[in-house]
């Protein structure tokens, strides 16, 4: 059951993301910023936390569940180093998952050999 809730909350998710592309004339890069500050806004007033144990991957993978490490990772850091971990948490929480898109990144680049568009 957790893959069927992970499967149509990530669906939903993106369906309703592809209809603000849609309807309004919000440029994607636009769109992406709303939803990370959207997730992080979820996170500081506690929904995302119980939907993200609710949908699994469905939740904590879109941009929306990156926007929700961020605060997680800020609020433990200043927790721990009072002012300075503003600056600190939302590094130190999202490394490994920016890490990891730039090295598949990259990988994936030398496998298949991108092109300019003209």
């Amino acid at each position: 059951m957790d893959y069927v809730n992970a499967f149509w909350v990530g669906g939903l998710i993106c369906a309703l993301v592809q209809i603000l592309m849609e309807k309004t004339k919000m440029l994607p890069g636009r769109i992406m910023v709303l939803l990370v500050c959207l997730g992080t806004l979820l996170g500081a007033i506690q929904i995302y936390e119980p939907f993200v144990e609710f949908a699994g991957a469905g939740a904590s993978v879109p941009l929306l569940g990156f926007g929700n490490v961020l605060w997680k990772g800020v609020k433990e850091a200043v927790d721990q180093y009072g002012f300075l971990g503003i600056f600190m948490g939302g590094f130190q929480a999202s490394a490994v998952g920016i890490s990891a898109a730039l090295v598949f990144g990259y990988l994936a680049s030398l496998i298949f050999q991108p092109k300019m568009k003209k």
